[in-house]
């Protein structure tokens, strides 16, 4: 057996994965989220380890006899967020997460040091990330700074706790802006800009190779062999990918969660920060990955099902999907940046827009509205990706959005590509973890890294485009007229 652990935003999953591929049994447990200012959003690393511990023995208590035959363990994480540990592995002040845009001014100081930082981070300086999170703690925190001895992402504070080592890997180090990620190595030139060292930073390996062993601690507080391995494992997104088989250059999946990501595998490092694509190194070695990331994406339709009081997001969907052409024509159009959006804009400070209401809107109009102003921002992420040089074909979909049959043809048609939903897709990163650690056991890429079975598939559909893509130029022209009235 092998165990995915992802230690997401707003919960931890555990997955436990056989050799023939069955999932055996998964569990979670909720964590919280604090947003003690505006633009402020963090946690506390000790209730992940806690979360982490309450979910693992739910899946003891679920499948004890398969749990006890884990042979190696996977790791997959929120990227971005600071965990900042001192001399002796104390927490010195709670996380600051990817979403966190504090430090929207620190990015541009972090530019002028080092004008060079986004040819060889292969990104922009984005608040999300974590170098000018550090770069703010030194600026406003001095004394939490002058204490800091490492800098950890979330998953690999959880390895810490779980093996004794500080260890990162290729995919999540990338999206911190001190990794050279065409080297796959830190950058001490990016490092010194944040007044940082490697002595500062974990060890790096790739995400299919051991990191580690358990404790003995942890191995019989969780009632686990001591020989268990623990993979390098990989960024929530990365891992996600090598849990519905895209590892090959052309794969893609495109993310509907919290955020939403749109995700293309590549053989070369291949940078387009001037129009805010990242450009990060796979889970696996050899490969790296493009993305345009939404900062909001599901969490979208989430906020708009509680702004008008509706029971569930599938009853509003349910009131939406009732619409005429002609009622869809007349809704608002909405520009889905309720967190700032990173890609194509880089602007922590837009925000999210209803343009057009009218005595006629209805809470119907409004979830048609924001299904589609997130199929629009995916496809401003598209254009940004093709500009770089990459071709997407075939996508899929994954995520909570991946549950509406009615969204996936709505991007089906405006992306003009096939859109395919997975078994088992739900399972998000805690299934590419599991994987992670069968390929640092001996597993082989090609048995271990297959795709899943196809649920259901949807193509283009030419009158429906073609409804579309008017609004689409309508809500390209909005954001350009605006902007400066979010920076005031």
């Amino acid at each position: 057996m092998f165990l995915g652990i992802d230690l997401g935003t707003s919960e931890v999953k555990v997955l436990l994965l056989a050799e023939d591929h069955r999932i055996v049994a998964t569990a979670g447990e909720k964590i919280g989220l604090s947003r003690p200012q505006p633009h402020w959003s963090e946690q506390d690393p000790a209730e992940w380890w806690s979360a982490t511990g309450r979910a693992m023995a739910a899946l003891r208590k679920l499948v004890p006899n398969e749990y006890a035959a884990v042979k190696a363990i996977g790791l997959s994480g929120q990227m971005h967020g600071a965990t900042l540990l001192g001399a002796e592995d104390q927490v010195l002040r709670p996380a600051i997460l990817w979403n966190d845009t504090r430090s929207a001014a620190e990015c541009a100081e972090l530019t002028s040091r080092l004008p060079a930082l986004p040819q060889i981070a292969g990104n922009l300086a984005m608040p999300g990330f974590t170098a000018p999170k550090l770069l703010w703690v030194a600026k406003h925190e001095p004394d939490v700074f002058k204490k800091v001895a490492s800098v950890l992402l979330p998953k690999d504070y959880l390895r810490l706790l779980m093996t004794g080592e500080k260890v990162s890997e290729m995919s999540d180090a990338a999206g911190t802006l001190w990794l050279d990620v065409a080297k796959r190595d830190w950058s001490d030139e990016l490092l010194a800009a944040t007044g940082l060292t490697r002595a500062q930073m974990p060890r790096l390996v790739e995400g299919s190779e051991a990191s580690g062993k358990l404790t003995p601690a942890v191995a019989e507080a969780w009632g686990l062999s001591r020989d268990v391995i623990v993979a390098g494992g990989g960024g929530d997104n990365a891992a996600s990918a090598v849990g519905i088989g895209a590892v090959a250059p052309g794969d893609g999946f495109l993310s509907l969660g919290t955020s939403g990501v749109l995700f293309v595998v590549t053989d070369k490092f291949r940078p387009n920060p001037a129009s805010a694509v990242h450009a990060f190194c796979h889970a696996v070695p050899g490969r790296w990955h493009q993305m345009s990331v939404m900062l909001s994406a599901a969490s979208c339709l989430s906020w708009v099902t509680h702004l008008v009081g509706a029971a569930n997001e599938g009853e509003l969907l349910a009131q939406a999907n009732a619409l005429t052409d002609a009622q869809r024509d007349a809704a608002p159009i909405f520009l889905p940046y309720l967190s700032g959006e990173r890609t194509p804009h880089n602007d922590a400070q837009a925000q999210g827009v209803f343009f057009g209401l009218n005595h006629d809107t209805t809470a119907a109009h409004l979830a048609y509205s924001v299904i589609e102003g997130v199929a629009f921002g995916t496809m401003d992420g598209l254009a940004a990706l093709q500009a770089a040089g990459t071709q997407v074909g075939r996508l899929a979909l994954v995520g909570g959005g991946s549950r509406s049959a009615e969204w996936a043809q709505l991007l089906a048609s405006l992306l003009d590509t096939e859109i395919v939903t997975l078994e088992g897709s739900e399972t998000g990163g805690a299934l590419g973890a599991a994987r992670l650690g069968w390929l640092a056991a001996g597993g082989v890429e090609a048995e271990v890294c297959r795709a899943p079975a196809i649920r259901a598939r949807y193509t283009s559909n030419t009158e429906q485009r073609a409804r579309l893509l008017p609004r689409y130029q309508r809500f390209t022209q909005l954001y350009p007229r605006i902007r400066d009235l979010f920076a005031r």
